[in-house]
């Protein structure tokens, strides 16, 4: 099976990715804004709060060393390519990384679509309780967010049983809460992540990940403070929870095209050499 894109079309496609990166270094007033209140929530949220979040951070690092809970089943998005099957069988992970980019846009464009949708009604239902069902609303939109990520990773060809790809997981995660200093260092990270070096770089790194999961709650900042009214929760909830989701998809489908689309530009010139 080959690909059927041309040099000319993968640096088109790759410069479509640059600038989406250029875009994400900047960090509007609001959102810097909104990680200041988190001093105060700290204070008012019950302790059975506090506990769920140190839970999370448990299971983020079981995550990264294990797969843990979160780890997706590969059959589940292989059944979504057209090509349910090859001349050798059942699709694999192999097949995939050979399939042309637009199947693999669509697939991942399908998770995100679905994911998102689960994670509005998730944030419409716990904001109806306000503060007392954000417990439940937090770890949801970890896990799901995880997941989005792994799916996202099988549709481009990348396996999430990898420890290395769990790291580059958590990695984009990290990248949608960050600042414009974390985003720029995250991104240089990513871009060099091809290379055997830069993987036990990240992994080292990667020895304090319980701040990934503490940016990735400041995150929701003042935005979270309007879902613990009972009721009106409903609204910002699920509000907050489709762009949660809707921006870990789109940096999940960003940054492993790039991955996939350097690869193919690779073997382009190898194979010219």
């Amino acid at each position: 099976m080959t690909t059927i894109e041309s040099q000319d079309f993968l640096l088109d496609e790759l410069k479509k990715i640059e600038d989406w990166e250029e875009d994400q270094k900047g960090l509007w007033f609001w959102e810097k804004l909104g990680r200041l209140p988190f001093a105060l929530l700290d204070k008012v949220t019950p302790k059975f709060v506090q506990e769920k979040v140190g839970t999370i951070i448990d299971e983020l690092g079981n995550y990264i060393h294990t797969g843990g809970d979160y780890l997706v089943k590969e059959e589940t998005v292989l059944k979504k390519f057209k090509h349910k099957e090859t001349e050798k069988g059942q699709l694999s992970l192999y097949d995939v990384q050979h399939f042309p980019l637009n199947e693999m846009d669509d697939v991942a464009n399908g998770i995100r679509t679905s994911k998102t949708k689960l994670a509005t009604v998730q944030g419409a239902t716990t904001g109806i309780g306000g503060i007392f069902t954000l417990s439940i609303d937090i770890p949801f939109l970890i896990g799901i967010s995880l997941k989005v990520l792994q799916e996202i990773a099988i549709s481009y060809g990348y396996d999430p049983n990898d420890k290395t790809e769990r790291v580059f997981i958590v990695k984009c995660l990290q990248f949608t809460s960050s600042d414009i200093v974390g985003k720029k260092a995250i991104l240089e990270d990513l871009s060099a992540y091809q290379t055997e070096k830069q993987n036990k770089q990240m992994a080292s790194q990667l020895q304090g990940w319980r701040e990934v999961i503490y940016t990735y709650r400041d995150n929701f900042g003042w935005k979270k403070l309007f879902q613990m009214i009972p009721i009106a929760g409903i609204i910002f909830g699920a509000f907050l929870n489709r762009s949660t989701v809707g921006d870990v998809a789109e940096t999940g489908m960003m940054l492993y095209r790039k991955r996939r689309i350097l690869e193919r530009m690779n073997q382009k010139d190898t194979i010219t050499n």
